[in-house]
């Protein structure tokens, strides 16, 4: 038995109009100075970005993803919900998915009725995923990086709690009380949304996804890893009564689609760079804020912070992430080839990166849409 292929269209919505001393600093993130921001060329940015993904609804992708993101041009989402409310009454079929909101940086029962907002809005076409947030983010929010791994468990129980249960309910737990726990609205679908779990690879939150079943998807982690991961997650799903469906793995991957392999890197490599140099720019101080992981992960990290925030070799980014460049064979080839082994049938494909612009956008959507996904619709994975 195989199940079809799923195609997101994921978005950053960032900042592009970066002042020409922005490489005299270190990082573009957390202390990048918030004077260079200007609201009218945001305005425009804006309506150009949701005009973009209203475009990969009607192409026929099968999701929109949104996500968040701090005191960075990176991304103009600080509140993803707040763009997936904008999307919602506009998309005719996609579903809008929030991946997502970090649970333990506002009340999570507040994140569990907007949530639930969003879900009835769309008449149940809302997936939500869980990170626990860049280390970034910690020097954005006022949380505590040395017990936000407790924090972000117990604020999954409220909310897992708040959408399955009757209420009004009780919680009585070490970081939030609630005498009246009592949402309403609840979610359209029942007993809620599909949730994923976002992360880099830490046993920990492999191990929150594994006994709760939640789906999981990996971010900038290399290829292998991936594989890994993946299977990893099966297996300790497993020990907790759990099943791992492909639908439930979701690939980030990074698609550019031309007429022609010179054409595609052409067109795109300069702004993956940029994306790569620029705009993930960050330092090892704001990568990993004390506490926030464990010194076996700090290890992990420090030694692959070069591939990911600052530094860039095309051949050798392609190569270690999910990157697919060239004709729509090509990419349609790859793109089969990453979900047999990482054993899915849910691509997250980032569409735009960077100061691509706009026409760029919309050749990349178009082409993936009209040439790549017809190649891999039926296609799919064992179940």
């Amino acid at each position: 038995m195989s199940a079809d292929l799923r195609f997101n269209a994921m978005y950053f919505l960032p900042y592009v109009h970066l002042p020409k001393n922005h490489k005299q600093f270190k990082s573009t993130w957390v202390d990048f100075p918030n004077s260079f921001y200007d609201p009218e060329k945001g305005h425009k940015l804006y309506k150009r970005y949701l005009k973009e993904l209203l475009l990969a609804d009607k192409l026929g992708f099968d999701a929109i993803v949104v996500n968040e993101h701090h005191n960075t041009v990176y991304s103009m989402m600080a509140t993803p919900n707040i763009i997936a409310a904008a999307l919602v009454p506009q998309l005719r079929n996609a579903k809008i998915c929030v991946w997502g909101v970090p649970p333990n940086f506002m009340l999570p029962n507040r994140l569990a009725e907007e949530y639930a907002i969003l879900d009835v809005m769309s008449k149940g076409r809302l997936e939500v995923a869980f990170p626990l947030g860049t280390g970034m983010e910690y020097w954005s929010n006022p949380v505590n990086p040395a017990t936000a791994r407790e924090k972000f468990k117990e604020s999954l129980k409220i909310i897992l709690q708040a959408w399955k249960e009757d209420g009004p309910t009780t919680h009585y737990g070490k970081y939030y009380t609630y005498r009246f726990l009592n949402p309403w609205p609840r979610p359209y679908q029942k007993p809620h949304p599909p949730c994923y779990i976002v992360g880099t690879g830490s046993p920990e939150t492999i191990e929150i996804a594994a006994e709760l079943g939640f789906g999981y998807s990996s971010v900038f982690v290399p290829q292998e890893r991936t594989y890994e991961l993946n299977e990893q997650l099966r297996q300790r799903a497993a020990h907790f009564g759990h099943t791992m469906r492909p639908d439930q793995l979701p690939l980030l991957t990074y698609v550019y689609v031309a007429e022609t392999q010179e054409q595609a890197e052409k067109e795109y490599v300069i702004h993956l760079q940029r994306f790569f140099e620029d705009y993930a720019r960050s330092t090892q101080q704001w990568l990993a804020p004390p506490g926030y992981i464990s010194l076996e992960q700090l290890k992990v990290r420090a030694a692959g912070a070069d591939k990911l925030h600052g530094g860039f070799d095309f051949n050798n980014v392609s190569k270690s992430f999910f990157i697919a460049v060239g004709t729509p064979e090509k990419v349609a080839n790859q793109l089969g080839e990453w979900a047999i082994k990482a054993g899915t049938n849910h691509l997250n494909n980032v569409m735009h990166v960077a100061d691509m612009p706009h026409s760029k956008t919309v050749k990349n959507l178009t082409l993936f849409a009209e040439e790549v996904m017809p190649r891999l619709r039926s296609k799919g994975v064992a179940q």
